[in-house]
């Protein structure tokens, strides 16, 4: 029994610093995705917003002169 018991502990122990070993790459991984999100909701927003956007950057434009 007792070598079961050290069988389990020996198991868990390696899985668990797999895990602890791949949460490396995929913190890596999760960042890419997350500028990959925040880049798409940049570009969606200047397009919708194209046309406010373009009589607000001339209005400065014109202010400025």
């Amino acid at each position: 029994m007792l070598n079961l018991f050290t069988a389990l502990q020996i198991l868990t122990a390696d899985i668990s610093d797999r895990i602890k070993r791949e949460e490396k790459g995929a913190s890596a991984v999760e960042y890419a995705l997350l500028v990959g999100l925040i880049a798409a909701a940049v570009v969606a927003a200047v397009t919708i917003f194209r046309p406010m956007l373009t009589g607000l950057f001339t209005n400065i434009n014109v202010d400025g002169q």
